[in-house]
């Protein structure tokens, strides 16, 4: 399988270990990064064709993503 782009690590490498942190310990953060990577990994499959999608969707998980991504990064920032 190839590398699914977008993962949380890469996106914030200098929050790496805070990340961790917050996973082990903010049932809100874990939650919100168990949805992240769901959708990142939705989105991945359907832009490789594993799972096609209509536009439509595709785009809605885009926005879905990026809405997750600013309120992690919110959280990563405070």
């Amino acid at each position: 399988m190839t590398n699914t782009p977008h993962e949380l690590a890469e996106e914030f490498p200098e929050h790496v270990d805070k990340i961790r942190d917050m996973k082990m310990n903010d049932a809100h953060f874990a939650r919100l990064f168990d949805e992240y990577h769901e959708v990142n990994r939705s989105i991945h499959r359907a832009e490789t064709d594993v799972e096609p999608t209509d536009d439509f969707h595709m785009e809605e998980m885009r926005k879905q993503r990026l809405r997750l991504k600013d309120e992690i990064y919110g959280m990563l920032s405070a």
